[in-house]
Order: structure tokens, then C-alpha cells, then sequence
């Protein structure tokens, strides 16, 4: 009978201490800047009670598609609060390089105007009700990532900045030394869209500048290497990579770890 209780109570205590999954809670949220209307994409575990850590999420040159929208969901299973940003405008997706690449332009020709349209996104994301607005980082691909570098060198008030494939922008110049953003970059070493002899130009403008920053580099891996659709894309420096995408994860959340501890 003993031997029966114990096991009884045992099973009991496994039952009542199982984790409580939440439903993932997703939403369109419409906003505009510069009288251009957006529409980002909201995302968090409704499981997780107070506020938490958020994360911006800055789409490729393709616009906010469904790609940009599984990170973000794949972020709020981490228990971030996640917010994809629309960089382009309402319904502005396209899957042709030429038209990425103009509306990519018509955002990045201007730095002001580039920087501010992520930081209104970044305003909805630390606003909202179950964020800890102290505790915000920015992450993003290709076009994203060169994004969230612009955003840490303008110096706005967020832990962290993380770049998967993205351009190697130079810091200013005079950029400030204590910019409060510290900086991952994660690259991939077969990338053709970044020249290799500009990448030790790149990291002696990052030591100079005196930001907290590193950067890892994946051996084989082209650009894109975390989007498993790249390979559909007729172009030869696009390629899917899955250790490169599952190590810069890896990476991410290493990264998020010591941010927000």
C-alpha cells in the first residue's frame, strides 16, 4: 500500500508541475510614418505572465513577408515579445530582385529617413502592454540587417543589435564610443555581395569606433543563408545554409542571453 501511495503522489507532483503552454497570440498592427501607412506583425506567448524582453525583427529587401513573420513568431516561442517592421508600406511585397531593390533604395538612399522609419516600428514594439521597454534588441536579414545597424549607430535606446547576412555598414566616423546598443554581426564567408577585401576595412572602422561589438563568420555560406526559400530565388549569391542558419541562431540567443539576464 505504500509502495502505491508513493507512486500516486509521485505521478500527482509530475502532473501538477507540468509547464503551462500558452496560445501564440499574432496580430497586424497599422501604423504609419512619414504619411506612408504600414502594417507590422505583432507576436508573443500569452503564457508568459508580466512583461518581457521585445525584439524588432527587420525584414529582407523582399518586404514583411511570411519569412520575416515566422522569426517573430519563432521569437515569441522564446518568450520575447516580437514585432516585425514594415520598412516599405502596406501590401508592399515582391519576390523580383529588381523591385526589391528599388524599394530597398528608395528606404536606404536617405539614412535619416531609413533610420527613423525602424524606429517607428521600434516605438509600437516598446509601447505595447507586455514589453519591458528597458529591455529592447533589434534583429535582422539581408536589407534588415544593414537596418539594424543604422539603428545602433543612432545611438537610440536599445540593448542590442543583431545581423544575419547583412551589409557591412561603417560606423561614422564620429560616431559616439557609448552607444548603449551592442552589436553581433553574423556572416556568411561565401558571400558575394560583400567584397572580401572590404571586410578588413570593416572591422578596423568597428575597433576604432570603440563599440561594444563581434562577429562571427560562417565557412561556405552565401548570402541568405538563413532563409530555407533562397534557393528558389534565380540568383547565384542567394543560398540556403542549415548550419549557418542553425548556428547564427544558436548565436542569437546566446547574444539575448547575456543582454538581458
Amino acid at each position: 500500500m505504500k509502495c502505491r501511495l508513493f507512486i500516486f503522489a509521485a505521478l500527482a507532483f509530475c502532473i501538477s508541475s507540468s509547464p503551462v503552454f500558452g496560445k501564440l497570440v499574432t496580430e497586424t498592427v497599422s501604423y504609419t510614418h512619414d504619411d506612408i501607412k504600414l502594417d507590422g506583425y505583432l507576436s508573443y506567448d500569452d503564457a508568459v505572465e508580466g512583461k518581457r524582453p521585445g525584439v524588432l525583427v527587420v525584414h529582407e529587401w523582399w518586404g514583411l513577408n511570411d519569412y520575416a513573420r515566422q522569426r517573430a513568431e519563432q521569437l515569441a516561442e522564446l518568450g520575447y515579445v516580437a514585432f516585425a517592421v514594415d520598412m516599405y508600406g502596406k501590401g508592399k511585397v515582391t519576390e523580383h530582385p529588381d523591385k526589391a531593390a528599388e524599394w530597398m533604395k528608395q528606404v536606404s538612399g536617405n539614412i535619416e529617413k531609413w533610420r527613423k522609419r525602424a524606429m517607428a516600428g521600434l516605438e509600437i514594439l516598446r509601447n505595447h502592454s507586455r514589453t519591458a521597454g528597458e529591455k529592447i534588441a533589434a534583429i535582422g536579414y539581408c536589407f534588415g540587417g544593414s537596418t539594424v545597424q543604422q539603428l545602433a549607430y543612432s545611438g537610440t535606446d536599445i540593448k542590442g543589435v543583431v545581423s544575419f547576412h547583412g551589409s557591412l555598414v561603417t560606423p561614422p566616423e564620429d560616431i559616439s564610443s557609448d552607444i548603449p546598443a551592442r552589436m553581433l554581426i553574423l556572416h556568411g564567408a561565401s558571400d558575394p555581395m560583400t567584397e572580401k577585401k572590404s571586410i578588413p576595412d570593416y572591422l578596423t572602422a568597428m575597433e576604432k569606433s570603440g563599440i561594444d561589438w563581434q562577429m562571427v563568420i560562417y565557412g561556405g555560406a552565401k548570402h541568405s543563408f538563413t532563409n530555407p526559400n533562397a534557393d528558389e530565388v534565380e540568383m547565384d549569391a542567394l543560398a540556403y545554409s542549415k548550419s549557418a542558419d542553425q548556428r547564427s541562431w544558436a548565436h542569437m540567443k546566446l547574444f539575448f542571453d547575456e543582454l538581458f539576464r
